[in-house]
């Protein structure tokens, strides 16, 4: 018999590299909480940093900026720009490629939940995309 769940709190201390190529806060994920339908991350893109064009196979993405502005790129060949800013929600959808990058000269934060509480699985990277938006 598996114990029963119960409340955590996570201090989002410690941070791991996504396989998208930025530095997320340890937060709420499976392997943290034993959690069953939802991931929570913080992430902070330092000025010019960008992530490898990637899409979320099964899963979608809801995004609030604390601070800053990210450029993220989406589509099947990245051909549309959303600006989103601090105060800022933005939605994903499954499997809709994307690449978001910080252009700006001051930090870009924000809170990440997915409906892929392992964060990492069903992140699959497109190489093949990440020419089509400048450097």
């Amino acid at each position: 018999m598996s114990p029963k769940p119960t409340c955590q709190v996570i201090r989002p201390e410690s941070t791991f590299e996504g396989k998208q190529g930025l530095n997320y806060f340890a937060g709420i994920t499976a392997e943290s909480v034993g959690s069953k339908g939802i991931c929570m991350l913080l992430l902070t893109m330092p000025p010019g940093a960008r992530a490898r064009a990637h899409l979320h196979e099964n899963h979608e993405t809801a995004i609030y900026v604390l601070s800053g502005e990210v450029h993220s790129w989406y589509g099947e060949r990245l051909e549309h720009l959303i600006v989103v800013k601090a105060g800022d929600l933005f939605y994903i959808p499954a499997g809709v490629p994307h690449l978001p990058a910080n252009l700006g000269d001051v930090p870009a934060s924000a809170v990440i939940a997915r409906t892929d509480p392992n964060e990492q699985e069903s992140v699959v990277v497109l190489p093949h995309l990440d020419g089509l938006v400048p450097a």
